[in-house]
């Protein structure tokens, strides 16, 4: 427990310190946290590094990830992408006669988009030209909220399981709890900056960040059980790999960004 919590708080204030620097300084921890991150989503499939399967997804990774806009190139269209990335690797499986499958095909593409935009989004809300700090942090308030809510309301008065077959621990008071804390984080962001961001508005995001973040949990907790793994990896001591850490984010920020909740 002491390691996790001194290796957290390391972890913590760095990532805090680079967010408010924001601009390259970010991008350089978020593709530092892509690469790593699809590397264990290749392991966790049995999928080498070296492997064909595994270079054509990271290079697809990439291309979702990079902000092209801002190294003052044209951004390539995300379904010309993604159908050139499904093209090569699908050829992959015939040039190898199926030694190399369809479905290996397919999980790779799936976690190329999952991880590439995932956190080209957080660049994008953060990178935002009007308050991309301040929405930044109150995404992120949100989300940790809402893990902080769902922990200690569930370990309280938690009796009713949320979906044990895919996190036995989780329970339906914790959850609520969550979103509760989220929406309470969410409101304060509004009336310390009113002149930001109206309450409505900030209900949305922090609901959206709870339901979304516990959401995106649970889909890591499916995965992890179905490949029989505890942890992704093993970026941090005590904390497991970047997957395990940023499971909420890479499902909130991009919805965040699709309905245009963010930047403000």
């Amino acid at each position: 427990m002491k390691q996790r919590i001194i290796t957290g708080l390391i972890g913590g204030a760095a990532f805090i310190f680079l967010t408010v620097l924001g601009g390259w300084f970010f991008f350089a921890l978020l593709l530092l946290l892509a690469v790593i991150g699809f590397k264990e989503y290749a392991r966790m499939n049995g999928v080498s590094a070296t492997h064909p399967l595994s270079l054509i997804g990271f290079a697809g990774m990439l291309v979702l990830f990079i902000p092209w806009d801002e190294i003052g190139l044209e951004s390539p269209a995300a379904i010309h992408t993604l159908w050139l990335l499904l093209f090569l690797l699908l050829a992959v499986t015939v040039l190898t006669k199926n030694a190399i499958t369809i479905d290996g095909a397919a999980l790779m593409l799936l976690g190329a988009l999952y991880v590439g935009y995932g956190f080209h989004a957080m660049f994008e809300v953060r990178n935002a030209e009007s308050h991309g700090l301040l929405t930044t942090c109150m995404a992120f308030g949100a989300i940790w909220a809402s893990d902080i809510g769902a922990y200690f309301t569930g370990r309280a008065i938690g009796k009713h399981k949320l979906w044990p077959s895919i996190s036995p621990n989780k329970t339906i008071e914790g959850s609520i709890g969550g979103i509760v804390l989220a929406l309470a984080i969410a409101v304060v962001f509004a009336l310390v900056y009113p002149d930001v961001i109206t309450i409505s508005r900030a209900l949305l995001i922090g609901l959206t960040a709870a339901v979304a973040g516990q959401l995106g949990d649970l889909i890591q907790s499916a995965y992890k059980r179905i490949r029989g793994i505890k942890d992704t990896g093993a970026l941090l001591p005590g904390h497991g790999g970047v997957l395990d850490r940023c499971d909420s984010w890479l499902i909130v920020f991009p919805l965040l960004v699709m309905t245009d909740l963010l930047p403000l």
